[in-house]
C-alpha cells in the first residue's frame, strides 16, 4: 500500500499537468468564439507555467509570490512585482523570466530577439555599475516584458504571418531601408522572401557554402527587383539568410 502511495505521489505533477490541459482544452472547446489560435496560446500558457524552472519559483517564493501566472507576463503579476518590498528578488526573478522568454523566441524571430536581449542586458549592466537603482531597473524590465507581449500581435497589425514579421523585421532593421522603401513594400518583400527560402531550402544549406551561395544569389534578386537600397544590401541579405536558417529546421519538420 505504501509502495503504491509513493508511486502515485511521484507522478502527481505529471498527472495534475495533463489534467490541467485537458481542462483547458474542453472549456476552449465549449466556448463559443474562441479561435484556434486562442485556444493554442491558452495551452501554450499552461505549458510555460508548467515548466518555469523550480529556482524561478523559488525567488519568487522567497519574494512573497506563491502562485504566480507568469506564462504570460501578466499585468497582475507584472504588478505583483512592482509592490513587492523585495525588490532584489523581483528583479533577478523578472531577469531570469524575461532572459526565458526571449531565449524562446530566438527561432521565430533573430532580430526581435536580439533586440530584446540587448535591452535587458543593458538595463542589468546598468543596474550593476550603480547607474539605476534597483526600483528605475525593476520599471525598465517590467516595460521589456510588456513590450515582448505586446510583440505577438505585430503579425496582426501587420497583416502578416508570424514568419513574414520575422522577415519584415530583417528587412528593416536598418532605419534607412525603412525611410526608403516604405513599410507597404517591405511587407510585400518580406512575403516574397518567406516563400521563397521556405521552396529552395535544403537539408544542409545552411553547412554547405555552395548552397548558401544560391540562397544569397536568391535573396539579391528578390531585393534588387523591388528597388532595395544597393549600399544596404549586404547588410539585409545577412539578416535574412540568418533568419532563414533560425527557420528552416522548422520548414522540414
Amino acid at each position: 500500500m505504501t509502495s503504491s502511495s509513493d508511486e502515485a505521489r511521484a507522478i502527481r505533477e505529471e498527472v495534475g499537468f495533463f489534467q490541467a490541459i485537458r481542462a483547458a482544452l474542453v472549456k476552449s472547446s465549449a466556448s463559443s468564439g474562441k479561435s484556434s489560435q486562442e485556444r493554442e496560446l491558452a495551452v501554450q500558457q499552461i505549458v510555460s507555467r508548467a515548466v518555469v524552472s523550480t529556482e524561478i519559483v523559488d525567488i519568487l517564493g522567497a519574494a512573497g509570490i506563491q502562485s504566480p501566472d507568469i506564462s504570460i507576463l501578466s499585468d497582475e503579476f507584472l504588478l505583483e512585482v512592482q509592490q513587492i518590498d523585495k525588490k532584489n528578488l523581483a528583479l533577478e526573478a523578472l531577469r531570469k523570466l524575461l532572459n526565458d522568454g526571449i531565449r524562446s523566441r530566438s527561432q521565430s524571430n533573430v532580430v526581435e530577439t536580439r533586440a530584446f536581449t540587448e535591452r535587458l542586458e543593458d538595463a542589468v549592466a546598468r543596474y550593476h555599475a550603480n547607474a539605476i537603482t534597483t526600483a528605475e531597473v525593476l520599471q525598465e524590465l517590467i516595460q521589456l516584458a510588456k513590450d515582448i507581449r505586446s510583440s505577438r500581435d505585430r503579425g496582426e497589425e501587420l497583416g502578416l504571418t508570424e514568419e513574414e514579421v520575422a522577415f519584415y523585421d530583417a528587412l528593416a532593421e536598418n532605419h534607412s531601408a525603412m525611410e526608403v522603401m516604405g513599410d507597404e513594400k517591405l511587407r510585400v518583400i518580406a512575403h516574397e522572401l518567406l516563400v521563397s527560402l521556405r521552396e529552395n531550402v535544403t537539408v544542409d544549406w545552411a553547412h554547405r557554402e555552395s548552397a548558401r551561395a544560391r540562397m544569397r544569389v536568391l535573396v539579391k534578386r528578390i531585393l534588387r527587383r523591388y528597388g532595395f537600397p544597393p549600399d544596404l544590401q549586404d547588410s539585409a541579405v545577412q539578416t535574412v539568410l540568418q533568419q532563414a536558417e533560425a527557420l528552416s529546421a522548422m520548414w522540414q519538420s
